[in-house]
């Protein structure tokens, strides 16, 4: 029976020596010399009552006690390094990790994190982009943004806002679309979603079953911005997510018809109990929505 009294240089002394079956390289690691790991380790399997080691003519090798302890020791050190490393200045920092959709970070997230980090200084917040499809759970991410109608399993998801599609291109192309259906002269740009141009089709007045004549698919509305940018030919996003494009005129919006197909919502696992840095975080993003 493991005690709570078993001492931490004798559990560090075997995890290290685990790691590189060798007291010798151990002892390097732990500024000590290979007697005194080889002596810590004999007091732990003393304790024990195990042998954790076989000793070997030109090494170690682990015995099915010590594999069995080996991962246990090792998390439990990584979950004590990254704790510890949490702690800067007098002050614990906290880590919330965020998978988003890349549209939604790129284009609204990222220029308001300077004021996330103004108002909460002492969490780490760990962003990473998807293009839709994440697994929660998988990538270990305490929230996920992602676009879609607010129900997927076990998840609880909070919805943040509409983005509304819209028709975007360059200057060049918009002074050729005097009316909707000039769109069906141009290179239609859309994601892997079929229905969303039948859709403003019938929102512009136009027959929805229209085939249009040129197409090209993306994965991301980022992509497809950057053909849009390109000149490539008529995107369909959410002018809302490319605000900057279009204040600079990098971007022009030739018609104020949108689409409604889906909202962003901020998600996590039922199962995952919020930390206070993920309700500060969910609180400010829900805050900043609101206001847009």
């Amino acid at each position: 029976m493991i005690r709570p009294h078993l001492p931490l240089n004798a559990l560090r002394a075997f995890e290290a020596s685990a790691r590189h079956l060798s007291f010798t390289r151990a002892a390097v690691e732990l500024y000590v010399t290979p007697a005194a790991v080889s002596h810590q380790v004999k007091s732990l399997e003393a304790q024990l009552n195990v042998t954790l080691f076989k000793r070997l003519p030109r090494g170690l090798m682990l015995t099915s006690e010590g594999e069995t302890l080996l991962p246990v020791l090792r998390e439990s050190f990584d979950r004590i390094a990254d704790t510890l490393g949490c702690f800067e200045g007098g002050h614990f920092r906290e880590v919330v990790t965020v998978g988003a959709v890349g549209t939604f970070a790129v284009g609204w997230l990222l220029p308001r994190l300077a004021d996330f980090q103004a108002k909460h200084p002492f969490i780490d917040l760990r962003l990473s982009t998807h293009n839709n499809r994440v697994d929660v759970a998988a990538e270990g991410l305490d929230y996920a943004i992602r676009f879609g109608a607010g129900a997927w399993h076990g998840i609880e998801a909070s919805k943040l806002m509409e983005a509304p599609l819209s028709v975007l291109c360059v200057a060049q192309i918009a002074e050729q679309l005097r009316e909707p259906a000039d769109v069906l002269k141009q290179t239609l740009l859309r994601s892997y979603r079929t229905d969303e141009w039948p859709e403003w089709f019938l929102a512009a007045g136009l027959p929805p079953h229209t085939p249009p004549p040129r197409s090209i698919v993306f994965d991301s509305s980022l992509s497809m911005m950057e053909a849009a940018l390109q000149g490539a030919g008529v995107a369909l996003a959410p002018p809302l997510m490319f605000a900057r494009q279009l204040a600079t005129g990098a971007i022009e919006q030739p018609f104020a018809i949108g689409i409604t197909t889906g909202s962003y919502w901020l998600t996590r696992l039922q199962s995952r109990a919020e930390t206070a840095a993920m309700t500060a975080f969910k609180e400010w993003l829900q805050q900043a929505a609101r206001t847009n």
